[in-house]
């Protein structure tokens, strides 16, 4: 029969989001739940503690001389299960990351627990789309593209208008786009392309650089600006280089004062729990609530490799086909000049 722990170890199984806060490393949050979850884990009620029957050999009590022993069975609980023998039950629960933030920027982080680590790399692998605000600021410029790194350059902002961002917003779109389709590798001309890019649906197949599927302004007051990105592929440090270029194309410079991711896929800022429910009484439900999602990466993530599969099969048959045909061909030109050969030999000898 299970323990009490074991059946709360059991429901800790699949994936859930956490919010992680500016300024903490990702290790930081993965450790912090881990320890929380062991405590709930060993603080459970433990198993009834088995007992053991000891014999013992007690003298009749006639006289010292007298040989006749009486036997006394004793109930005893043994002492080997003890807690504070076996010390803890679950030394280590694993708690993985999918995409990881690093330690200047906020915003979802997808974790996994128990099998879920298997859907989370499903989720890793995957090309799902992720959401950022970012925010920025015009008229300075430094050696890490962010307010806190060392100012290399100071320029003028007034010239900056909404209308100018967007036009530059527009003009780096458009060039993600023609690499988004570009590495996307479906034909433009067909019925399934139109589709997909009807839909919003086109993903790169294989690993491809940081590519932006959408971009549009949320704020703008000079020198203050936030962005609202959606992208695959992408870092970090990637998005706030974004800002500097945007920055220069304006004919000015700007920083990333704040990076947030608002999505994961199909994990929302709404499903991500804040340090203070980083807890196994608000894990659980989360987890519950999200295995639908996580059955759903399963199995689009195992769609995509039968589908590759079956493309690599017949390309691999393709190729197979057109050797085939190569080497008929190159026979037939074989038998047609030794044809020849013969033709002009027997003229020869006439």
């Amino acid at each position: 029969m299970a323990t009490q722990a074991a059946r709360l170890l059991r429901k800790l199984d699949g994936l859930f989001a956490v919010y992680k806060p500016p300024g903490v490393h990702w290790k930081l949050v993965r450790d912090t739940v881990e320890s929380n979850l062991l405590r709930a884990v060993n603080s459970s009620p433990p198993a009834a503690p088995r007992f053991q029957v000891h014999f013992q050999l007690l003298s009749s009590g006639e006289s010292s001389s007298s040989r006749e022993l009486t036997v006394t069975a004793t109930r005893l609980p043994a002492l080997a299960d003890h807690p504070l023998v076996t010390g803890p039950q679950f030394h280590k629960i694993r708690v993985g990351v999918g995409h990881r933030l690093d330690a200047f920027s906020s915003g979802v982080l997808v974790l996994g627990l128990g099998n879920g680590n298997t859907a989370l790399e499903s989720l890793y692998r995957s090309h799902v789309t992720r959401a950022y605000t970012l925010e920025g600021e015009f008229g300075m410029a430094t050696d890490d593209f962010t307010h806190s790194g060392r100012v290399i350059e100071r320029t003028t902002y007034g010239h900056v208008t909404q209308d100018k961002l967007e036009r530059v917003l527009a003009m780096v779109q458009g060039a993600n786009q023609k690499a988004l389709i570009t590495y996307s590798r479906v034909n433009l001309h067909s019925q399934e392309a139109y589709d997909l890019a009807v839909k919003g649906m086109l993903r790169p197949q294989d690993k491809s650089p940081p590519i932006l599927t959408g971009l549009r302004c949320l704020c703008f007051d000079p020198p203050h600006f936030t962005l609202e990105v959606q992208c695959v592929n992408e870092t970090q440090w990637y998005l706030r280089k974004l800002l500097h270029e945007v920055g220069l194309e304006l004919r000015t410079t700007a920083v990333c004062t704040k990076v947030r991711r608002t999505r994961d896929g199909p994990f929302k800022m709404e499903d991500a729990l804040t340090h203070n429910h980083w807890t196994a009484d608000d894990i659980i439900p989360a987890v519950t609530h999200l295995r639908h999602a996580t059955r759903k990466i399963r199995k689009n993530y195992s769609y995509k490799q039968a589908v590759s599969q079956l493309d690599s099969s017949a390309k691999a048959q393709s190729r197979t086909s057109t050797a085939h045909l190569e080497n008929v061909s190159e026979e037939k030109d074989g038998s047609h000049s030794l044809y020849s050969e013969m033709s002009a030999d027997s003229k020869q000898w006439r």
